[in-house]
């Protein structure tokens, strides 16, 4: 498996991720005052799904600036 693969393997993994914490947060909001761990877990999965989907759109710009300057 290559690099990109592996990156958008691991983008999608992490959406699932960021998806399930979502969830677990509107539910913990809905029976009462959830814990901070609860309310703050889907920043981390949202702040790597921002860097691989970062990574992934400006992949055809650097692909096509590199066959241009082939």
């Amino acid at each position: 498996m290559n690099f990109n693969a592996l990156i958008r393997q691991t983008h999608r993994w992490l959406s699932i991720a960021f998806t399930a914490t979502v969830i677990a947060n509107f539910v913990a909001m809905a029976l009462g005052e959830p814990p901070a761990l609860v309310v703050y877990a889907p920043l981390l999965p949202l702040f790597l799904l921002l860097f691989s989907g970062l990574y992934m759109f400006a992949l055809p710009y650097a692909n096509r600036a590199r066959r241009v300057r082939d």
